[in-house]
């Protein structure tokens, strides 16, 4: 038995494979997506997503979304996702500093705009960590 694990972001769709298991990180913690898992319908989290396929085991960075588990299809409406090996470290890096910077400067925010670039800090710093990982 497999599964069916679709990634999509607004700008296009980052991952489609037949998987054995994905594990999703969610508002909650993480969850274990498995071959005949029940219907769910959960909040994504800023983290690291696995996917496992045979012997070899991918990792995405995720952004916020929603996860939809129907029968042996996995859908991860996600605001951003990346495969490792797409990150750019130095970009993610320099982005990371502008959005700080722009957060430690800012004496009068909108609330919406400083939640957004507080976002773009966490998703850098899963970036960060997934690429990091190995070395």
């Amino acid at each position: 038995m497999s599964l069916t694990l679709e990634i999509v972001t607004p700008e296009a769709k980052v991952y489609s494979d037949t998987i054995d298991s994905v594990v999703i990180p969610t508002v909650e913690g993480e969850i274990g997506i498995l071959p005949g898992h029940i219907p769910l319908l959960t909040q994504v989290a800023h983290g690291e997503l696995r996917v496992s396929k045979g012997t070899e085991t991918t990792f995405l960075a995720v952004s916020g979304g929603f996860a939809e588990i129907e029968g042996d299809t996995v859908r991860v409406l996600a605001e951003s996702a990346i495969t490792e090996e797409k990150i750019d470290e130095a970009a993610v890096e320099a982005a990371m500093k502008r959005a700080e910077q722009e957060i430690a400067n800012a004496k009068t925010m909108d609330p919406q705009e400083l939640e957004h670039l507080q976002s773009l800090v966490r998703y850098a710093g899963v970036q960060l960590a997934l690429k990091r990982r190995k070395s």
